[in-house]
């Protein structure tokens, strides 16, 4: 009798045995397909286990499936609702791993950069390319009227909201958690370098400093002119003299690919035309960079109010104090451009 007890026990035992050696083998033993050292797994918003189990099959990331499975539902994470986001799952992860990545919805951010953008429709694009918002969506969420009152925008001066930078964010963030985003960005920019005390030292606007800094942006790629440039449309602005701006009448006109800026341009009728109408138009016409920013707030004094592109094909410019300087620079740069056969 004895002998039979020990024989069931030692059945039983070997049957545990083999329990658990299954069981161990499920959770702990390497369950990954993939070569290289991580997989990027994106979890739509709003998704369920099946849809995740789903995407993991069928892109082949785990070895074997079904153990996955069976690990899921013993670490209870077979619901109707799991987060959604970016994760990055380790080359040789065991199932428990994974799930506990995926449970926990420990996501990795994405970097995010935008910068030399002219239109919303463009910024919106570029954000999108790398998060799940679509561009459509983003562009529509900025374009409501109700929104841009609640943040104290317009649809000429939205653009101002967003500082050209790295950003760090969620795949799976929404429109309005981006804007608030981006609200919280740019005080805390304006707010960095005395930038705030700065502007209002310049009678101006943190919108009229980002819409200055963008012309100042698309007149000069030479980075040492900016300060120069922006003392100069500074003067002009203090003496009530027009801009008179070949950008604005470039954004104005709608032509980007416009080379040179003739009489028939200078007409168009636009409140971006700054050889039309004074002061500042009513936003941005670029996306500035933070150093164009920085040149306007940081300006150089001067006595500057004219300025001309030099002959060549670099991106300097020859500066003057009086109108009949300018005109010597201006017929200089003409004649280049006459040789040259820009139209």
């Amino acid at each position: 009798m004895m002998k039979k007890i020990l024989y069931v026990i030692l059945i039983l035992g070997l049957i545990a045995g083999c329990i658990a050696f299954w069981g161990y083998n499920n959770i702990f033993t390497p369950n990954t397909s993939f070569s290289d050292k991580e997989y990027e797994l994106k979890v739509p918003n709003p998704s369920s286990y099946s849809d995740i189990y789903g995407l993991l099959k069928s892109n082949n990331v785990l070895q074997n499936a079904p153990s996955f499975d069976r690990v899921a539902g013993w670490m209870n994470y077979k619901k109707d609702r799991v987060a959604s986001g970016r994760y990055l799952i380790k080359k040789d992860w065991n199932n428990r791993e994974i799930v506990s990545l995926l449970r926990a919805g420990n996501q990795k951010p994405v970097k995010v950069i935008f910068n030399n953008v002219r239109s919303m429709d463009q910024l919106a694009g570029l954000i999108s390319k790398d998060l799940a918002v679509d561009s459509i969506t983003l562009a529509g969420y900025l374009s409501q009227p109700e929104v841009l009152i609640d943040l104290g925008f317009s649809k000429e001066t939205v653009m101002t909201m967003f500082i050209p930078n790295t950003y760090n964010m969620f795949w799976d963030i929404s429109s309005k958690q981006i804007v608030s985003r981006m609200v919280n960005e740019q005080k805390d920019f304006w707010n960095k370098n005395d930038r705030k005390a700065k502007a209002a030292k310049l009678e101006l606007t943190e919108v009229d400093v980002y819409t200055l800094a963008s012309i100042v942006e698309k007149e000069s790629q030479h980075g040492p002119e900016r300060p120069i440039i922006a003392g100069l449309y500074l003067n002009r602005l203090k003496r009530g003299i027009p801009l008179q701006a070949d950008p604005t009448v470039v954004f104005a006109n709608g032509d980007f690919e416009l080379r040179r800026v003739l009489n028939k341009h200078l007409e168009y009728d636009s409140p971006y035309n700054t050889y039309k109408y004074s002061g500042l138009p009513p936003g941005p016409i670029y996306m500035p960079s933070i150093q164009s920013i920085d040149a306007v707030l940081d300006y150089d004094k001067h006595d500057y109010i004219y300025m001309c592109a030099k002959p060549g094909y670099g991106t300097k410019h020859a500066f003057a104090k009086t109108l009949r300087g300018h005109n010597k620079n201006a017929n200089e740069y003409r004649s280049w451009l006459n040789k040259q056969g820009i139209r």
